[in-house]
């Protein structure tokens, strides 16, 4: 009997008598990215979206909040000097020795602490992000001299550079946002670097050499984007010490000057009549401490979501 061939796959129709069914073809399923699987781990960490929601609702208030209050920043109710905080009136939080609403200042402070911490974060970022990325990438003796370069500036006492910069150029809101963020990209550039080392062995990274891709390519587009989890994560801790630090160069006086304030310069001026006004010292360490609070825990829950260990 002559045999036959048949291109045609056995199906459930056509298998020889017998023979099991086969098993059924497994359906793809889409992998979640990275983003996602970070989003999906935070949102179960119940301390870090409280933090990241209470976080929101100041950053609002802060921005939204001024332009719905009666009394403006530097507006002075000439019948209510030192006024306690009361539900009664206009002045919900109280008013301060000038007769100036404390709550309308504290927001307006908010702005200035956090647009300081914002800005000086981001500069910081941008500095050390590349500076770490091309030391980590480069190697050898240019990456011995750029970190040498990095223990130098560690050995400089922080606070006094940034007072350093402050007298020589003077104070404005500028200066700071500067002064902070040149002084704070040391420890991300010693995070990216770490990162880049890593991630400049890896096998998509040779094949880029191999497709003739450029190192400044590589550095933008391969080992930057791979080390950002880490960065993000260093960034939400960044930014309350920003913030603290900023508060304290106002409370020396050598951050913002008036018509402006911040945090920083409500709590030094509420210090001083700490014992007649006590409320002008704990409105703003109120938002102060909340904001720290849940920077940090918002901080600790992104750096547990982008963990690979625990994924």
């Amino acid at each position: 009997m002559p045999m036959t061939t048949d291109s045609t796959p056995y199906s459930g129709k056509n298998l020889p008598a017998g023979s099991p069914n086969p098993p059924d073809r497994p359906v793809p399923v889409a992998g979640e990215s990275l983003g996602r699987e970070a989003w999906r781990r935070l949102k179960q960490n119940k301390a870090a979206m409280a933090s990241l929601w209470l976080l929101m609702a100041i950053t609002l208030a802060c921005l939204v909040g001024p332009y719905l209050l009666p009394w403006g920043l530097a507006e002075v109710d000439w019948n209510a000097f030192n006024v306690p905080p009361t539900l009664e009136g206009d002045h919900y939080l109280g008013t301060d020795a000038n007769g100036r609403d404390l709550l309308a200042r504290t927001l307006h402070g908010g702005r200035v602490s956090l647009s300081v911490a914002l800005v000086a974060t981001l500069v910081s970022l941008v500095i050390g992000v590349l500076y770490g990325a091309i030391a980590g990438y480069l190697g050898g003796r240019t990456d011995n001299l750029m970190m040498r370069f990095v223990d130098i500036m560690y050995s400089l006492p922080f606070m006094f550079l940034v007072i350093l910069l402050m007298v020589v150029f003077g104070r404005n809101i500028l200066l700071i946002y500067a002064a902070i963020g040149a002084v704070e990209w040391l420890d991300m550039a010693r995070i990216v670097r770490g990162q880049t080392l890593a991630l400049k062995r890896r096998e998509f990274v040779e094949a880029a050499h191999a497709l003739g891709v450029s190192d400044r390519a590589i550095v933008m587009r391969h080992m930057i984007p791979n080390a950002i989890g880490p960065v993000i994560v260093y960034v939400t801790l960044t930014v309350p010490k920003v913030i603290l630090l900023e508060s304290f160069l106002s409370f020396l006086g050598l951050g913002v000057q008036e018509p402006l304030t911040s945090w920083g310069v409500l709590i030094s001026e509420g210090s001083d009549m700490m014992e007649s006004a006590p409320w002008m010292l704990l409105v703003p360490s109120v938002f102060l401490a909340l904001t720290l609070f849940c920077l940090n825990f918002l901080g600790d829950g992104l750096r547990d979501a982008l963990d690979p260990r625990t994924r």
